[in-house]
C-alpha cells in the first residue's frame, strides 16, 4: 500500500470544519421535520422519494436503490410509516410478486406541508448565507465527490430542477 500525505494542518481544519457542519445541518433538519411536521429524515426521504415517482407509486427495490438503504432497513421503515397510515404497500408485476408503495392521503399532505417547510429550512440554513458563486462551487465539489464515492449515479444526475408539479406549493401550512 502506497503511503499517503500527511494532511497539513489547514487541510484538518477544512475537514473537521465541514463534518462538523454536517453534523448540526443534519441535526437542525431532523429537529425541524420532528418538530413542525412529526417526521424524521428517514421518513421525510422515502415519502419525497415516493411523492416524486410517477402516481405516487414506487418499488420497494427503486425506493431501496434511490436511498442506498439496504432492503431490511427499508422493510422496516416501511412497516413503521405504513402503521402512522402515511403509506401503503401495493402489488405489481406478475401475479403480485413485486411490492409497491404508494403514498395514502395522509401521507401526501404530511409530504407536500413538509416540502414546503423544509425548502424553508434549506434557504434559510443552507443557500441564503452563499453567493451564487460558492454554492456552484459547492454544488460542483459535491458532485465530484458523488462521482468517486458513487459511480452508477454519474450516468442519472438528477434533474437541475424539480417539476414544478411535484413540488408546487401547498398553500398555508400554518404555524412552524
Amino acid at each position: 500500500m502506497a503511503r499517503s500525505t500527511p494532511l497539513s494542518p489547514a487541510e484538518w481544519q477544512f475537514w473537521d470544519t465541514w463534518m462538523t457542519a454536517q453534523r448540526l445541518l443534519s441535526g437542525e433538519v431532523d429537529r425541524t421535520l420532528q418538530r413542525d411536521f412529526g417526521i424524521s429524515k428517514a421518513e421525510f426521504s422515502v415519502l419525497v422519494s415516493v411523492h416524486r415517482a410517477s402516481d405516487d407509486q414506487l418499488r420497494v427495490t427503486e425506493l431501496a436503490d434511490s436511498l442506498g438503504w439496504e432492503k431490511s432497513r427499508v422493510a422496516h421503515q416501511l412497516t413503521r410509516m405504513e402503521q402512522r397510515g402515511l403509506l401503503a404497500r401495493t402489488e405489481s408485476g406478475a401475479a403480485g410478486r413485486r411490492t409497491g408503495i404508494t403514498l395514502t392521503q395522509a401521507g401526501r399532505d404530511v409530504v407536500q406541508r413538509a416540502i414546503d417547510g423544509h425548502s424553508d429550512t434549506i434557504r434559510r440554513l443552507g443557500l441564503d448565507p452563499l453567493t451564487p458563486d460558492q454554492a456552484a462551487a459547492i454544488r460542483a465539489w459535491s458532485q465530484q465527490l458523488i462521482d468517486r464515492l458513487d459511480p452508477p449515479r454519474r450516468s442519472t444526475p438528477p434533474p437541475a430542477e424539480p417539476e414544478p408539479d411535484r413540488f408546487r406549493p401547498a398553500g398555508p401550512t400554518g404555524a412552524r
